[in-house]
């Protein structure tokens, strides 16, 4: 099962920045792969490594509040968080409650000053994405790639179809990060990581296709079915 393997990496790291009592940068994603991610981390890791060792940051927010069921946080907490030993201070949300120009402005300076810093943008230690069914990943959505170049370090996205706000941070930001992992699911996802792999003309279209760390590597971990036609 992919979320129990990535499981045991992402444990596995935690244990090695234990090791060398350096904290570990985790920025999250919402979403029902990193879901089941989270269910694994709680019922079998819940006490076996110290997670006071992970900073937790999120890679996007719906601006919802965080007792709201679409919020990513809300999720998170009530899946793992609530089981695990971290501390408070150890959490940063953003805030979707809150003006989402504002909290972007305000979230961009949490990362700054709780994060590494290379080529001018934050560094995470490991970042992990998912992939909606139209190619976005974070709140990059097809047709907004001006986000991928923003040189600001969050921004305020819009659903192309609900047209509810939302506060990402950009693709820069995501290819600074020493470990990009995707974790991608499902017989809808197929076609387009298909034309992802194949580097072809269509793939340019899916924000996904432009995920690439500059400072360390990015690896797609997929199941069967989203795997199913890549020869």
């Amino acid at each position: 099962m992919l979320a129990e393997a990535f499981a045991e990496e992402l444990v596995n790291r935690i244990i090695e920045a234990a090791r060398k009592k350096t904290p570990l940068t985790l920025a999250v994603s919402g979403g029902n792969t990193p879901k089941l991610l989270f269910s694994v981390l709680a019922e079998k890791y819940y006490t076996s490594v110290d997670w006071n060792m992970v900073r937790l940051f999120w890679v996007d927010e719906r601006c919802v509040a965080p007792d709201d069921p679409e919020s990513n946080f809300g999720m998170t907490e009530k899946i793992l968080l609530e089981k695990i030993n971290i501390s408070a201070g150890n959490v940063f949300r953003m805030r979707g409650e809150d003006d989402p120009e504002m909290e972007a402005q305000r979230y961009s300076g949490v990362l700054s000053s709780h994060t590494g810093n290379k080529n001018g943008f934050p560094v995470f230690d490991i970042i992990i994405l998912g992939m909606g069914d139209d190619g976005h990943t974070a709140s990059i959505f097809p047709g907004n790639n001006k986000l991928l170049s923003s040189d600001n370090i969050c921004e305020v996205a819009v659903h192309p179809v609900s047209g509810q706000k939302r506060i990402t941070i950009t693709g820069k930001v995501i290819n600074n990060s020493r470990s990009v992992f995707f974790l991608v699911t499902g017989n809808r996802k197929s076609e387009i990581v298909k034309e992802i792999f194949r580097s072809s003309a269509v793939s340019e279209m899916f924000p996904s296709s432009h995920i690439k760390s500059v400072n360390g590597t990015t690896t797609w971990l997929l199941d069967n079915e989203a795997a199913k036609f890549i020869g």
